[in-house]
């Protein structure tokens, strides 16, 4: 018979653990949360806004990293573990609903900037107490969760309430040198008594995140044409829209995730943590980032082409939106580059020259019609994806 100090219990996980359903749970809240970062950077497209966006998208993704290190080494389908994703996914709830107004309340609402961070505070509160609970005997994790609690989560969280109480730009640069400093603060608390118990379950739960993102784009493609009627352009647009998302994601899991995951198989101890954090914790951050900017793009791009009330079709994007869309995907590329970079040690010509591209020819989207822009984009990817793998079945062929 199970008892209830047993069901409670936290329970270690094996090299061989894979992705749980418990943990499939709590992405759900992710997709929301992703989906509020692209309704905040929608709602004032510019260029300040697309960095106020991209510091609560550090901020949640920062959230959701410390999780998947902890479902790494405790199974998140026991009942002690279970319960603190619960509890984690209602205060991301939270956090997700004030995103939209996280930086100007809505008048007569919870004061929306101030509880975005208090939330956010008890996320990172909640995750340093379930790892302390995970391993008592593990002098060299409670260590380092000390140095975490001082230089990684306390200095950040101080600045979090600072900026809450600035409106504008101050609050969005305050929030910025405090994402800055959580950042860092990994290097500076150091790598002991953090462990990869599961390279396949690691790589498996990122991946996931970002199928999570490109999910999100898709979202995108079906709110931008919203409320309009379903025309050949706007079918035309949503089906390059989704040929953009399925490039990246086959870029991403045919050429970017394998090796990352084999040569953590092959590395123990300090080496295994370093690369994890370095390829996982860091490079996939603009993966997701460069997915949420393109989605933002193909949002208006469908919107423009949609409201044939207000646009006509040779009517090209403006603004950020025109860098967005292209913009995003070099991230994405040049985030693939770095990965597979810092995993083999080779660079990647063909990602490098695309991202590049893609990242500068923002000028050139606003004078091109908007349709046509997505249709290039489409092209391009898909190019670059021939051109990548052929590359590298080349290499592989001389190895």
């Amino acid at each position: 018979m199970t008892t209830h100090g047993e069901r409670a219990r936290l329970t270690p996980t094996a090299d061989d653990h894979k992705v749980t359903p418990a943990e499939l749970f709590f992405d759900l809240v992710f997709v929301y949360a992703i989906t509020q970062v692209t309704a905040l950077m929608a709602d004032h497209p510019t260029a300040l806004r697309l960095l106020g966006g991209m510091v609560v998208l550090a901020l949640l993704w920062w959230c959701w990293c410390c999780f998947a290190w902890l479902g790494n080494v405790v199974r998140a389908d026991s009942g002690g573990l279970f319960a603190v994703l619960v509890a984690v996914m209602a205060v991301v709830l939270i956090v997700s609903m004030t995103v939209p107004e996280v930086y100007g309340d809505a008048s007569g609402s919870l004061p929306a900037p101030l509880l975005f961070v208090l939330c956010y505070g008890a996320v990172r509160v909640l995750h340093l107490t379930t790892y302390w609970l995970s391993d008592p005997d593990d002098k060299a994790l409670r260590a380092t969760l000390r140095r975490t609690a001082l230089l990684s989560v306390l200095p950040p969280f101080a600045l979090l309430l600072l900026g809450a109480a600035f409106e504008g730009v101050p609050r969005i640069l305050i929030w910025l040198s405090a994402v800055a400093i959580d950042y860092a603060g990994i290097f500076i608390t150091g790598k002991s008594g953090w462990k990869v118990a599961s390279p396949a379950h690691f790589s498996e739960r990122h991946g996931l995140i970002v199928i999570i993102a490109l999910g999100e784009s898709i979202v995108a493609i079906g709110v931008g044409a919203t409320g309009s009627p379903v025309t050949v352009p706007v079918l035309v647009a949503a089906s390059l829209g989704l040929l953009v998302a399925a490039a990246l994601w086959h870029l991403y899991f045919h050429g970017v995730s394998e090796p990352p995951e084999h040569r953590l198989a092959e590395l123990t101890g300090d080496a295994r943590t370093v690369l994890a954090r370095d390829v996982y914790t860091f490079l996939h951050l603009p993966l997701v980032a460069g997915v949420v900017i393109t989605a933002l793009g193909m949002k208006k791009t469908l919107h423009q082409v949609a409201d044939t009330d207000h646009y006509g079709l040779s009517e090209p994007l403006h603004g950020m939106p025109a860098w967005a869309l292209a913009g995003g995907a070099g991230l994405f590329l040049l985030g693939s580059a770095a990965i597979l970079l810092r995993t083999t040690g080779r660079r990647s010509p063909s990602l490098l020259i695309g991202g590049t591209a893609c990242l500068a020819v923002g000028p050139a989207v606003t004078l091109i019609p908007a349709l046509a822009a997505l249709a290039a984009l489409a092209a391009t990817l898909t190019g670059l994806l021939l051109l990548h793998g052929r590359t590298t079945g080349e290499r592989e062929t001389r190895r």
